[in-house]
């Protein structure tokens, strides 16, 4: 594991969050809270208009993940990642529909006894404004001898 994932390696994700990432993600889950998916009831609020789940920006996260992971395999690594969690997530400011947002992913550790890495992660709006952060923590399993 350690000599395809490194410390330092990184990977970013950007997108422009949508109504309909927004409106999805309420149907997918079922979190019709009023704060997603009721602007009347919003405009009342301090933020005063709907805001993204934050669970969605975790599945950016996720993304900006699957991104490094990509790169691991096509440099030859012989595990199969999988997450093993996301630690210390924190949603710092309002995503709103609209707004950009960069997720940036960063190798901070590795630990080949425990075929495992840890990454921070930040996210960022349009503005440059943190709006989330966290850790993931991936295990990198051994592949199976199969017959072929």
């Amino acid at each position: 594991m350690n000599r395809f994932v490194e410390v330092g390696d990184a990977a970013v994700f950007e997108k422009t969050v949508g109504e309909s990432d927004v409106y999805l993600f309420a149907g997918i889950t079922g979190d019709l809270a009023p704060n997603h998916v009721n602007e009347a009831f919003m405009k009342t609020s301090q933020f005063g208009r709907r805001v993204a789940h934050g669970v969605l920006l975790v599945g950016f996260m996720s993304t900006a993940s699957t991104l490094l992971v990509a790169r691991a395999l096509e440099r030859g690594c012989g595990g199969t990642p999988v997450s093993l969690g996301y630690d210390r997530i924190r949603f710092l400011q309002p995503v709103f529909i609209g707004d950009t947002v960069k997720v940036a992913y960063r190798i901070v550790e590795v630990d080949p006894a425990r075929q495992r890495s840890r990454s921070a992660i930040t996210v960022t709006n349009q503005d440059g404004a943190v709006v989330a952060v966290a850790e993931h923590v991936l295990k990198w399993l051994a592949r199976a001898e199969g017959p072929g």
